[in-house]
């Protein structure tokens, strides 16, 4: 074990051996000690990078001064901009999945701060477009946009087998349900 892999007992606690539930999947499917190994390495590298990812997330909103879906609106507002595509309040909030109310003590915020400015619209009259200031996008740039190329110059490192591999198995983690927990186990 590398030391930047934490601690025997960190691993030892993904080690599907040591669960009633899981134990009896190792036997069924065949899986030998090494085999076991590489899943548990697998997932505790999955978990240092969620928690990396949280860091860098959290580092990023301080950086920033913002909450999670002000940083998440920023980004979209960049994107939109740097595409030449015109946003709305309500295109913010289909985005981040909150009301027309939400979103407009959002864009209040972000806009009291200065990160955003609301512009008549080119085309409708009636609505406002939503832009990100320069200063906003060039500090943006400057510390997002270097971190998230700093992550994209892993994954271009990689071999393409590589990252089809990589990509299958987050989208099979990402498209396994939801368990209900409070209803009786299937049986």
């Amino acid at each position: 074990m590398r030391p930047e892999d934490g601690s025997a007992e960190q691993r030892a606690m993904l080690d599907p051996r040591r669960y009633d539930a899981s134990v009896e999947l190792v036997h069924e499917l065949g899986l030998s000690d090494a085999d076991i190994e590489e899943v548990i390495d697998l997932f505790h590298a999955l978990r240092r990078w969620h928690r990396a990812s949280e860091a860098h997330s959290e580092a990023s909103r301080r950086f920033m001064k913002l909450g999670e879906n002000d940083m998440r609106a920023i980004r979209f507002l960049m994107v939109a901009r740097r595409e030449s595509r015109i946003v709305t309040s309500t295109m913010l909030a289909e985005h981040l999945g909150i009301t027309g109310p939400s979103v407009t003590k959002l864009l209040d915020r972000l806009e009291h701060a200065g990160h955003i400015r609301r512009e008549a619209h080119p085309t409708d009259r009636r609505a406002l477009s939503i832009v990100v200031t320069e200063a906003t996008r060039a500090t943006a740039t400057a510390s997002l946009g270097r971190d998230h190329s700093r992550r994209f110059a892993v994954a271009a490192a990689m071999t393409s087998e590589e990252r089809l591999a990589a990509t299958r198995f987050l989208r099979e983690l990402a498209a396994l349900p939801v368990l209900d927990h409070s209803a009786p186990p299937a049986g």
